[in-house]
């Protein structure tokens, strides 16, 4: 007898970790999978971590999160987006955007609630819906659209059983943006059906477009009815810290600390603090990193196209989404399969763009988020694999 229930026998493992686990026990391989700067945590901030373990500030902090780092994020949103927040009941510091994904779906969705989820999409999505107990609908994108979603992709797909839409821009794993005249016809559709947005922006400092990130909050239609995530990850170089936030309407964060406090307590408050110190002091390190991501995003790009790739160009993150459907249609291969050859016979090591969802069939994730030496040493055993 099994006692685990059919939800999670049904959800796959993600597909980004099948191929880092092979990866990892295989010897010269170069890895282009996984999501993680390669930078190291900005001295300050490890310091303050250091000094605040020294200082004996190991407690508990209060379930929502430090009132400190509650009013750096709300500086740091009204700061950056101009989206004013309250402190005390619009904000809750989690661990890491994917408990933030986790109990913002529990915390809205009844059984068979439906959620749009635009694909491609990060690999969390999908199954954080399903273990709510809702129902995802796909709503593909195209690199016709430079993986952009339209208002009508959207409003062909809402029923009456539709809660919510899942954001995420600048995305995962495209590095496709939305700029503001983007949005503006969705926020239409989506007032007119109230419809909740969850909008997933742990990118939003990592936009090498002209115009700086929109976050969809900013539309006063959306304001209320709008859940930003964000975190520091991505843009502080602190994945490991487990560090992320959200901010939203009130009754909406009041049932997430519900969830939160009965399953996490409240983030570590060694993390918390290292929190603060990266909002504050945190600029000129970030545009560090955005400059030298935006460097090698252009070196990649270069790099497919020498290789006759073909490859939209990606404004944001910092994944590259190119087409390998030439190629694998050459050698008879799916998306998946085309992975696994080049892992075993290159060591080369990319995630197949079906881990994000059907609509990424053809196509592949590449992270630039590594050094040029390892980026060239892709590309030329990326050579090799196509002849």
């Amino acid at each position: 007898m099994s006692f685990i229930t059919q939800k999670v026998k049904d959800i796959p493992f993600s597909g980004i970790r099948k191929f880092f686990d092979v990866a990892a026990e295989m010897t010269d391989v170069v890895s282009l999978g996984v999501g993680e700067p390669d930078f190291f945590t900005p001295w300050h901030v490890r310091e303050e971590a250091i000094y605040s373990i020294e200082r004996r500030r190991t407690a508990y902090t209060s379930n929502a999160g430090s009132p400190e780092l509650r009013q750096a994020v709300v500086n740091y949103m009204q700061e950056r987006y101009h989206l004013k927040y309250d402190p005390k009941t619009q904000v809750i510091i989690t661990v890491g955007v994917s408990e933030a994904i986790d109990i913002a779906l529990r915390a809205v969705l009844d059984v068979g609630d439906e959620v749009l989820v635009i694909e491609p999409c990060y690999v969390s999505y999908r199954a954080c819906v399903l273990l709510a107990g809702g129902v995802p609908v796909s709503v593909p994108t195209h690199s016709k659209n430079d993986f952009r979603v339209t208002a009508e992709d959207i409003e062909s797909r809402i029923t009456p059983r539709t809660k919510a839409i899942m954001l995420c821009y600048p995305n995962n794993p495209t590095g496709a943006i939305m700029e503001k005249h983007d949005l503006e016809k969705i926020v239409a559709v989506l007032e007119k059906h109230n419809i909740l947005v969850i909008s997933d922006e742990v990118y939003a400092e990592l936009t090498y477009a002209d115009a700086p990130h929109t976050s969809i909050a900013t539309f006063s239609e959306m304001y209320d009815k709008t859940l930003v995530l964000n975190g520091f990850s991505k843009a502080y170089a602190m994945t490991g810290w487990r560090l992320g936030y959200a901010c939203g309407p009130e009754e909406l964060i009041t049932a997430m600390i519900k969830i939160h406090q009965y399953v996490i307590m409240c983030a570590p408050t060694t993390a918390q603090l290292a929190g603060i110190e990266a909002l504050a002091k945190g600029r000129d390190g970030v545009e560090k990193m955005r400059e030298e991501y935006n460097a090698r995003r252009k070196f990649m790009l270069e790099g497919f196209a020498k290789l006759g790739i073909d490859c939209f160009e990606p404004k944001g993150a910092f994944y590259l989404f190119p087409s390998i459907k030439n190629i694998a249609k050459a050698k008879g291969l799916t998306s998946d399969e085309f992975c696994t050859k080049l892992l075993m016979e290159q060591r080369l090591a990319v995630v197949p763009g079906t881990a994000f969802g059907a609509s990424g069939e053809g196509y592949v994730r590449c992270s630039y988020a590594y050094s040029v030496p390892e980026l060239t040493q892709a590309l030329k055993r990326l050579e090799a694999f196509i002849g």
